[in-house]
């Protein structure tokens, strides 16, 4: 084995043992995409207070029923399917909580039998499993957090369909709960204010309304205060309430819109493009859109040696042991930063991967200039647009549909991508810019350079070009470290990559990357902000 050969292989272990810990630590680790349906829930409940009879739309001149409209967005019982869907998402974070308490007491178990050895070695391992220890009792406390006001808001939605005594029952449950790991509840004084709202003989407990306010949101916080005011009989405080709701609920009607609807038409319109592109591949072969044949390989002057090195030093050494490593080194702690500092921190690390990918990338490939022809090609004059929204319409219906099996398969487990939680608190326009030009620009930029770039043609060297495009959309699923996002992801990579293998144009599958991506920080854009 030559000198290379040897620190490549030294360096494939040390950036791999990161790689395999991230995605086995990620089976534990909730889906973003598991809350996504709540929030759209709560963006429901915002819509149901809307009237379209109080609205500036006259519906007499219309040529559209918008009760039916309205009934399409929120349902026939909106507050019935709310209330399910709490119950789901309830019985989610307690079965996460008792997995997380089950590993707590394994650790502390771990942590009592380490601590009958005094050697060195045991009391390094002992101090790892006391990290752990403190790392899990802070996800136990969240979960805690998660699971208190899921309770608070179920009452709130049972005092909605006429059954406040289930209501009462259910925030008097909170109360009586236990405090083990020294839990302090911020929301069981929020839930005795509600029981006493909501008893037969009301009253009113001091700090009352800062509670609901600090305690609740959206449609939640304002049913609370609703029945606070009407009880107080603050009939100026009543209106300007009402005033505000019927704002957010005309806004919420548009964001469902854009949440479900038009993705819905979109990816109806992407379904039936897909299943005219199977009709044409039936039908004529290897001169349909879709072929996949092996006369589309490139010309690839570098052996698997060169492959390698890009993949593992470009891309995860860097992303992995170098970047993580110099940043430790700097004078500041990521994680208490602002909402804004941490969408700058995203970026600048981002691009600070980017840069030094591609510088690794050039390094390995500069001997074998000129390049074969169509290699990494950026062809503006030509169809790459309507090869973009064409494949972004196409991932639409079927990225959609293996999210569906893959959430029934993970159960809400298995680890997100930390930019999409990010991205649901960003109701920052600077920080929505910052995250939308790393996801929509940086990433598809950099990635599709990357990965279809220069991994696939690179494999059809070796095997078929379809087998190149499976095998790249799995490294790139891998790559982005969540087990849960693998099999969603691949399908998206294999659109890409039959997108850049037909247009032979990296900008086509750019755009498909950043439609996409794009698509993905609107929406959680949208959601995020149903709390408000």
């Amino acid at each position: 084995m030559s000198i290379k050969r040897l620190i490549l292989s030294i360096l494939t272990i040390i950036s791999l043992i990161p790689v395999l810990f991230s995605l086995v630590n990620s089976i534990n680790q909730p889906q973003v995409q598991a809350n996504l349906q709540l929030y759209q829930t709560n963006l429901i409940l915002q819509a149901s207070e809307f009237s379209w009879e109080e609205s500036n739309i006259n519906n007499d001149q219309s040529n559209f029923d918008f009760a039916e409209v309205k009934q399409v967005l929120i349902g026939k019982n909106p507050y019935t399917v709310a209330y399910d869907q709490y119950k789901i998402s309830l019985e989610s974070y307690q079965k996460n909580l008792e997995k997380l308490e089950n590993q707590l007491t394994a650790n502390t178990e771990n942590s009592v039998t380490l601590n009958t050895d005094n050697s060195t070695l045991t009391s390094g391992n002992n101090l790892l499993v006391s990290e752990n220890q403190e790392k899990l009792k802070t996800e136990i406390k969240t979960q805690k957090q998660e699971i208190e006001k899921v309770q608070l808001k179920l009452g709130i939605l049972k005092t909605q369909q006429g059954d406040s005594l289930k209501a009462i029952e259910n925030w008097k449950l909170l109360l009586t709960s236990d405090d083990r790991n020294n839990f302090k509840s911020q929301i069981r004084p929020t839930a005795d204010i509600l029981i006493n709202l909501w008893n037969e003989n009301p009253k009113i407990l001091p700090n009352a309304e800062s509670q609901i306010q600090n305690n609740l949101e959206g449609w939640f916080r304002y049913q609370a205060l609703n029945k606070l005011y009407t009880l107080q009989d603050r009939q100026a405080d009543l209106i300007s309430l009402e005033n505000q709701q019927k704002e957010k609920a005309s806004e919420a009607i548009i964001k469902l819109t854009l949440v479900s609807i038009i993705p819905a038409l979109l990816g109806l319109i992407g379904f039936s493009l897909l299943i005219f592109l199977l009709i044409q591949l039936l039908l004529k072969k290897q001169e349909s859109i879709l072929a996949i044949g092996q006369t589309l390989s490139w010309e690839t002057p570098w052996d698997g040696e060169i492959i390698w090195q890009v993949l593992i030093v470009g891309f995860f050494f860097f992303g992995q042991i170098l970047f993580p490593i110099v940043f430790s080194f700097l004078p500041f702690n990521p994680i208490n930063f602002s909402l804004r500092e941490k969408a700058f921190y995203v970026l600048a690390s981002y691009l600070s991967l980017s840069l030094g990918g591609i510088v690794v990338l050039y390094w390995s490939i500069k001997s074998y200039f000129p390049l074969p022809k169509d290699w990494f090609k950026f062809q503006i004059k030509s169809n790459w647009i309507l090869w973009g929204i064409g494949g972004y319409l196409v991932a639409l219906p079927l990225v959609i549909i293996v999210s569906l099996i893959n959430q029934q398969i993970w159960d809400g487990q298995g680890g997100s991508n930390p930019l999409l939680s990010l991205a649901l608190e960003a109701q920052d326009t600077v920080v929505l810019a910052i995250f939308y030009f790393t996801a929509s620009l940086a990433a598809p930029f950099y990635e599709e350079i990357m990965f279809r770039g220069f991994l696939l043609p690179s494999l059809t060297r070796y095997i078929p070009v379809w087998a190149a495009i499976v095998v790249s959309s799995f490294i790139f699923a891998l790559a982005h470290l969540n087990l849960s996002e693998v099999l969603p992801l691949a399908i998206l990579g294999m659109v890409l990559g039959v997108v850049y293998t037909r247009s032979r144009n990296l900008l086509s599958s750019m755009l498909v990357h950043s439609l996409w991506n794009g698509g993905t920080l609107l929406s959680l854009f949208l959601l995020g902000s149903s709390g408000n």
